[in-house]
């Protein structure tokens, strides 16, 4: 027997994360499945309606990824056919293949491996009625996305067209003879593409393709997803921000002339700064309809009415009583019963399942999970620490101190947190990396502030467009601002002992923060983060090197200032011990990016550590793995920052 641990740090670690993740569920008839890490590390489980022992599906030795790092869904339930189609990949490498595994679970078979070999698949969307599903296909070997309509009883498979600028499809007639399909050139500058069954071919339908603009010309991002067919085919609705900064609705006329119009919504129960984020159609006329609103999840139940191009939002589903102030990692609704199956969390409270079911939708929990001998007193909820920014721009963010039950005194060691993206957003949620992070470090000793600076999502399109082409520019100077001018204000906070921390976009920034203004840390951890934004360029997935050629800068045209954004070219300047965490597997950010840099740090005799985890990718997910790495990243914060 192990004896128990006794290092306040790892034990700490261990009971943050013995809070297991309940995650993407899905309920079918008098089950429900979901995605778990009851094993400790991401598997997919079935249990029944009204609590069971959870059973799991996969043998012991197969591993499921991050959903949020996947476009699409991570399995479907086909009751008809009385099988799971699964999509993995291979430790972290996010080389999704389709297979199929029986209902009551087994050993998983690739399907369909003829199409979709030499290529990373997406499961976008399927119809369990009738056994339809639409997978985009990202090519291994060139820049070329594909799309296919796939009948999983049959085996048909029917190409839809093929893009090196996503082609994913988005909306879908009830019975499979339309579509239409999304180009994208960075975030937000979408055009759509409609595809008829019969004549096999995509064709444009609204917006101007990059490849017919002139030099220079400026098209307004439309952010146009979400599509649902209405009014019996004859017309789209969707998600667009052509209207409004933080987005709403659209409505095309498929018979008329080619102009989106705007839809009115009614029934707002909410208040706060935010944005529109999802539409999903239910049945008959009744859509789901989601708000990002101060980074908390507000969901509504809504009907249409095509004549007047009008949404009204009739019921809250979440946003209200236990259902609030946190963050919805997934819904899925399910037409035969009427049910909604979701996974929410807050910032003190771990992942649960719900289902959402009855005429007055009713929220009954499913899950009671919990952190293992920390009282909730112990957690920090955060307090609002938006500010004004060097050129009056409004920064959202979040502070969170040391509960007063722990005794520690102020002022306190902070510790900064970036999120990744860039165009992302750091949110109230247990779900992931994040959240554990900072109740750990709150737990230690550490004030912990988690800005959204420009770039984020959340805030309108106009905010999320200005880190295009811009990395480590005016986003780099918010932080900055923080650090100078606001947080030494917070009497609370010592910034003198700072460090920073992130991971991927958030990685990046922190090594462009220690090397362009060593001065303000006293440590920094990197995860996965660009050095070299050149080599970077050309180590990512063929089909992701036309958007960031755009997004981020052009290897040949823009090497000058890909040069000057990098952090190779100022890290040198590093005053601060640094830690480096990195997934030998992970395809966004490869390994060797972070090797480069701690052998050149090294080589300079800069006080750096290294962890590199061989079986992880673009993330830290198994527990133990997760326990080693949370562990060394307070230790080390621990040793430098002395709190």
């Amino acid at each position: 027997m192990q004896a128990p641990v006794r290092d306040p740090v790892a034990s700490h670690v261990q009971s943050l994360l013995s809070a297991r993740l309940f995650v993407s569920p899905q309920v079918v008839g008098k089950r429900i499945y979901f995605v778990s890490n009851l094993s400790g590390h991401l598997s997919l489980y079935a249990m029944d309606h009204g609590g069971s022992v959870p059973e799991p599906l996969l043998p012991p030795d197969v591993v499921l990824h991050n959903p949020h790092l996947m476009t699409g869904y991570p399995y479907y339930v086909l009751p008809k056919l009385r099988k799971i189609l699964l999509m993995l990949d291979n430790h972290g490498d996010e080389n999704y293949q389709p297979m199929f595994l029986p209902i009551d679970g087994g050993v998983p078979e690739p399907v369909f491996a003829d199409v979709f070999a030499n290529h990373r698949v997406h499961l976008l969307d399927v119809d369990g009625d009738r056994n339809i599903a639409y997978f985009n296909a990202e090519s291994r070997k060139e820049q070329l996305l594909r799309a296919f309509q796939v009948n999983l009883k049959t085996g048909a498979v029917v190409p839809m067209g093929e893009s090196k600028w996503g082609n994913y499809v988005d909306a879908t007639n009830e019975t499979h003879t339309k579509a239409t399909l999304i180009d994208g050139y960075t975030a937000g500058d979408t055009i759509i593409y409609f595809w008829d069954k019969r004549k096999g071919e995509r064709e444009l339908l609204w917006g101007k393709p990059l490849e017919e603009r002139k030099p220079g010309e400026i098209v307004k991002p439309s952010g146009i997803y979400g599509g649902q067919f209405v009014a019996k085919d004859r017309a789209l609705l969707f998600v667009t921000y052509l209207f409004q900064d933080t987005g709403g609705l659209g409505y095309l006329d498929l018979d008329g002339p080619a102009e989106v119009v705007p839809v009115r919504i009614t029934g707002v129960r909410h208040r706060g700064v935010g944005e529109f984020g999802t539409l999903h159609h239910l049945k008959a006329n009744r859509y789901l309809v989601g708000y990002n609103i101060d980074g908390c999840s507000w969901y509504y139940e809504g009907t249409f009415d095509a004549a007047k191009r009008r949404m009204t939002l009739n019921r809250v589903l979440v946003g209200r009583g236990e259902l609030s102030n946190g963050v919805m990692e997934s819904i899925r609704y399910d037409r035969s019963t009427n049910r909604f199956a979701l996974s929410f969390s807050t910032a003190t409270s771990p992942t649960q399942i719900f289902t959402i079911e009855g005429p007055q939708r009713r929220a009954i929990r499913h899950t009671n999970e919990r952190v293992l001998g920390i009282p909730k007193s112990w957690l920090a909820s955060g307090e609002d620490a938006s500010f004004t920014s060097f050129d009056g721009t409004r920064v959202s963010g979040r502070l969170y101190m040391p509960p007063k039950e722990l005794g520690f005194k102020s002022p306190r060691p902070l510790v900064y947190y970036v999120h990744g993206g860039p165009q992302s957003q750091e949110r109230p949620d247990f779900a992931w990396f994040s959240m554990p992070l900072i109740q750990i470090l709150t737990m230690t000793g550490f004030a912990v502030c988690v800005p959204n600076v420009r770039g984020s999502t959340g805030y309108g399109m106009t905010y999320m467009k200005q880190v295009d082409r811009d990395w480590g520019g005016m986003d780099r100077l918010d932080h900055v601002h923080a650090m100078t001018k606001v947080l030494p204000r917070e009497k609370r906070i010592d910034v003198s002992r700072a460090a920073v921390v992130g991971r991927s976009y958030g990685g990046y920034m922190t090594l462009m923060l220690s090397g362009m203004h060593p001065d303000l840390w006293a440590a920094a951890c990197d995860m996965f983060g660009p050095y070299d934004l050149l080599t970077f360029s050309q180590r990512i997935p063929e089909t992701w090197k036309p958007y960031f050629a755009i997004a981020l800068g052009d290897p040949q045209k823009d090497r000058d200032f890909l040069v000057d954004r990098s952090p190779r070219t100022h890290i040198e300047k590093l005053k601060s011990p640094m830690l480096v965490i990195q997934g030998k597997n992970d395809p966004r950010v490869v390994e060797q990016e972070s090797r480069d840099l701690v052998e050149r740090l090294r080589d300079i005799g800069k006080d750096i550590e290294y962890l590199m985890f061989p079986d992880e990718g673009h993330d830290v997910l198994t527990f133990e793995n997760r326990v080693r790495c949370y562990s060394a990243i307070v230790e080390f914060f621990q040793k430098h920052l002395k709190p």
